[in-house]
């Protein structure tokens, strides 16, 4: 998955007040690109992986996958190891293609829940509740920052330290601001060139 996706960033803001951070479940045992792997080698066809690698790497992501399925047939314990192996090999390849580093596998159920509802709005088709918690989550964090900055506002002439309070409240609230809309118009930005308008 592309963690670098305005929603993402987006996500990081709200969660750590400025902070962007990056999130990824295609590392994860539960994740989308895993669940796939074990359905393709469960039917022995590598074809329904190959989308989540680059064409330069499909030649790579076959041979980890025939390796495998040769492999498989040698035992139960054979056939863990070389799942194991197979995916690895793939979210390696996957991560490398967008640019991140692959940090092992993760335990099933450690994906972040912003990803599972993300995840949950594309299987559904119904992308209501993924925005209204969203938009909901934004217009929180920034009635939280712009009631803090109007508190300090009313003091921040009484004495040099309630004036500082004042400005590092105003510099977040507008730091917040300008990362929602930055990311509001880069996503509208990129949407408009997708359909060449």
């Amino acid at each position: 998955m592309n963690t670098k996706s305005p929603a993402l960033v987006l996500a990081g803001v709200l969660a750590f007040g400025a902070v962007p951070v990056s999130f990824a479940h295609c590392d994860s045992l539960d994740g989308p690109v895993i669940v796939e792997a074990r359905a393709a080698l469960a039917r022995g066809d590598a074809a329904p992986v190959l989308k989540w690698v680059r064409a330069d790497d499909e030649a790579a992501v076959r041979a980890a996958f025939a390796q495998t399925l040769e492999v498989r047939k040698l035992s139960s314990a054979a056939a863990e190891l070389a799942d194991r192996f197979f995916f690895e090999t793939l979210v390696r390849i996957h991560r490398a293609g967008e640019g991140e580093p692959f940090t092992g596998l993760k335990a099933a159920g450690s994906a972040d829940a912003a990803l599972l509802a993300a995840d949950r709005a594309i299987d559904t088709g119904d992308i209501d509740a993924l925005v209204s918690n969203l938009t909901g989550q934004i217009g929180r964090a920034l009635r939280e920052r712009h009631a803090e900055l109007q508190r300090r506002r009313e003091h921040r002439d009484h004495n040099v330290e309630a004036g500082r309070a004042f400005v590092a409240s105003y510099v977040q609230f507008i730091h917040l601001y300008e990362q929602f809309a930055a990311l509001t118009a880069s996503a509208a930005s990129g949407a408009e060139h997708k359909h060449g308008h």
